[in-house]
């Protein structure tokens, strides 16, 4: 049976830290918590199950505190946890089988995460696969009878388990200064600029948006970004613009992503500048659009329910009641 050291890092979870260990703690071998700077009972409570805990001062960087909380680990796997994390009896069950049966040549276990579309966040899928569970030290060997080589590609195993992710508030706004800060300070990767964008589009609110701005502007205009990269770009400074009534720019943003085959959330955004400029017929060819002739880019409600309730709110400016419903209706089914 393999051992496992749970690793985590926390900040004033005096809410819910003792919810998550409840839960997990007759599951590990060794609890490893890490305090980035609690003011509040988080320690206290983490002693309840640990004398393992270690304060790492916060340089504005999860990976940092995580890589420092791994560190401390001794046994043969590392699981890492979040203090809004949430096991069920059913999926307890289904780890007590992991931990007693997994092979030694796995070196990742994927698990579900599930129950993500409660706050915002840069996610569009409620449940989905997470690397959770991970082999401390790596045995690198070597395969291939002929023209040998080393394996380098880590062995997955996708599990079963679904771990419930238990939100308390949406942390949009902690991450998106996370981002701005991160802009400022770094050329952001190809992941980073896809999850800032996508962030934006889920759960930005107008000021989000303007203070973005001049970044994805630049972003447009980079050579050494991706032809994807950019249009996430240009759909960022399009709704930008359009939301400080910068008309020119606006469009100018917009056709370059209609340019390279468009997308959901340009085509809703034409819809957005339409309606308000009550053009409802026009505005309606946008939504219509967004929900049923384009894909998401990177909110996925940009194809479902958002374009519909733009197209029932059009219809019924139009006064073409029977269609407003309709749509409102199929908005409600979406979700």
């Amino acid at each position: 049976m393999i051992t496992i050291s749970l690793c985590m890092i926390v900040k004033n979870e005096e809410k819910i830290l003792e919810r998550c260990l409840s839960c997990v703690a007759d599951l590990m071998d060794e609890i490893i918590i890490v305090d980035t700077g609690s003011s509040d009972r988080t320690k206290e409570i983490a002693r309840k199950y640990t004398d393992k805990i270690y304060d790492f001062e916060w340089v504005n960087d999860f990976a940092a505190a995580r890589n420092y909380a791994f560190s401390k680990a001794t046994k043969g796997y590392i699981y890492s946890a979040d203090a809004d994390e949430v096991l069920d009896k059913v999926n307890r069950e289904r780890f007590h089988l992991l931990k007693q049966n997994l092979l030694p040549e796995i070196e990742i276990v994927q698990m579900y995460y599930s129950n993500q579309l409660q706050f915002g966040s840069v996610y569009n899928y409620d449940r989905e696969y997470r690397p959770k569970l991970f082999k401390r030290i790596r045995n690198f060997t070597w395969i291939d009878p002929i023209h040998e080589t080393v394996r380098t590609k880590a062995l997955v195993f996708d599990s079963e388990i679904e771990i419930i992710h238990e939100q308390e508030e949406s942390h949009a706004a902690r991450d998106l200064e996370a981002f701005r800060r991160a802009c400022g300070e770094e050329r952001l990767s190809q992941r980073l600029h896809n999850l800032y964008a996508r962030e934006l589009f889920i759960a930005g609110e107008k000021e989000d948006f303007l203070e973005a701005e001049e970044f994805f502007e630049a972003s447009c205009n980079d050579t050494q970004r991706s032809a994807e990269e950019v249009k996430e770009a240009a759909c960022v400074t399009a709704k930008a613009a359009r939301l400080r009534g910068d008309k020119l720019k606006f469009h100018k943003y917009a056709m370059k992503v209609i340019a390279s085959e468009g997308c959901s959330e340009i085509c809703m955004e034409l819809g957005n500048f339409y309606k308000k400029e009550k053009d409802y017929a026009e505005a309606a060819v946008w939504f219509y659009n967004a929900a049923f002739e384009t894909e998401s880019l990177l909110d996925i409600r940009s194809k479902g329910d958002k374009p519909l309730l733009g197209l029932a709110e059009c219809y019924r400016c139009l006064g073409m009641e029977e269609q407003a419903k309709e749509y409102q209706k199929m908005a409600g089914e979406w979700r």
